[in-house]
């Protein structure tokens, strides 16, 4: 909890010197005390092998053999795992013989239709992990078309798919250890298997997804190997995760800057976190709406409710003293 104690003083005191006007100042802090509240729920699951306990590793900085309280006592294979606000449910996939599968199968749908004291799904996020390294990820499809998407409710958005293990999908041929990237040839192949699995995942639930891939690393002896679109895989849980509980991830993610060094350079990840956090202290409970009507008054001439709908994102600067203020804290974790 310490870390977000950290993440939120920090916030709190940099707006409070920033030059915004005072009725943003108040709002962005009163939001700053409700983000503190939340809780961020997210279900990982995927086949055995697949590095799902690396990958929490990876993200989090979390030793899943120390950290948690043991299994849910309500869906017995489900382990929980607590840091702070972020709550992760490491879950079984399927592949574990058919009794074992029909009782995973049964507890993931217990889980994913569970409610939270507000009535809402408890699980706001389902990271499902694929093994690169396989050629058979027939149970993987089967979890994810007859389990996981029809519990998923309305919101099919809660669901990601990540093939991890990118750096042995073609049996460790292709990939470059020195810069810890795949070669061409790899790399195409790797996009031709996102292609085939977003695919196949539309054909048989109608739900667009867009898988990743990614390693999550390993210690092999004394060398060992960083991650790879580790940042990308955390953008995309950032993203994908409800605006107001998006600052929690500020306080788990893991601070070796090693593990952030890697990715696939299309596109700058980072600056995509930064953007999405900003974004979810700066609009989340309609502050946007309330800054609005309370600048409205002072300019004149401009109905509030027309600002309103502008949201803070834009009015008085507020966006971009957040994103820069998030990103002086992200600044020795990302490398800037």
């Amino acid at each position: 909890m310490q870390n977000n104690q950290n993440f939120a003083e920090k916030m709190q005191r940099d707006i409070e010197a920033s030059g915004l006007p005072e009725a943003i100042k108040r709002k962005l802090i009163a939001n700053l005390l409700l983000l503190k509240g939340k809780k961020v729920n997210m279900l990982v699951t995927g086949a055995t092998g697949c590095g799902k306990s690396s990958t929490i590793n990876a993200l989090f900085d979390a030793d899943v053999s120390k950290v948690g309280v043991g299994v849910d006592p309500e869906t017995m294979d489900i382990e929980k795992y607590e840091l702070g606000n972020l709550i992760l449910w490491d879950s079984p996939g399927l592949g574990d013989g058919k009794e074992a599968d029909n009782r995973h199968a049964k507890n993931l749908k217990a889980k994913l239709l569970e409610r939270d004291s507000e009535g809402n799904p408890l699980i706001d996020l389902v990271l499902v992990i694929l093994d690169g390294s396989s050629r058979d990820m027939g149970t993987s499809f089967e979890l994810i078309s007859n389990v996981i998407v029809p519990n998923l409710g309305e919101d099919k958005c809660r669901i990601l798919v990540a093939i991890n293990q990118a750096d042995m999908a073609m049996k460790g041929r292709g990939w470059d250890r020195e810069n810890n990237k795949p070669e061409p040839e790899l790399e195409r192949f790797l996009e031709e298997k996102v292609e085939s699995v977003r695919r196949r995942i539309k054909e048989s639930t109608g739900v667009d997804v867009e898988p990743i891939y990614y390693s999550a690393g390993y210690k092999d002896g004394d060398k060992p190997q960083r991650p790879y679109n580790l940042t990308k895989l955390l953008y995309q849980i950032v993203h994908y995760t409800p605006k107001d509980k998006r600052t929690i991830y500020a306080n788990n993610i893991n601070r070796d800057r090693e593990m952030w060094e890697d990715d696939d350079d299309l596109k700058d990840y980072r600056d995509g976190i930064l953007d999405d956090i900003a974004e979810s202290v700066s609009e989340c409970a309609n502050v946007g709406a309330e800054i609005g009507e309370s600048v409205g008054r002072v300019i004149g001439g401009v109905p509030g409710r027309v600002i309103g709908r502008i949201g803070g994102k834009i009015l008085g600067g507020a966006f971009g003293v957040v994103k820069s203020i998030a990103k002086s804290f992200f600044g020795g974790i990302f490398g800037w």
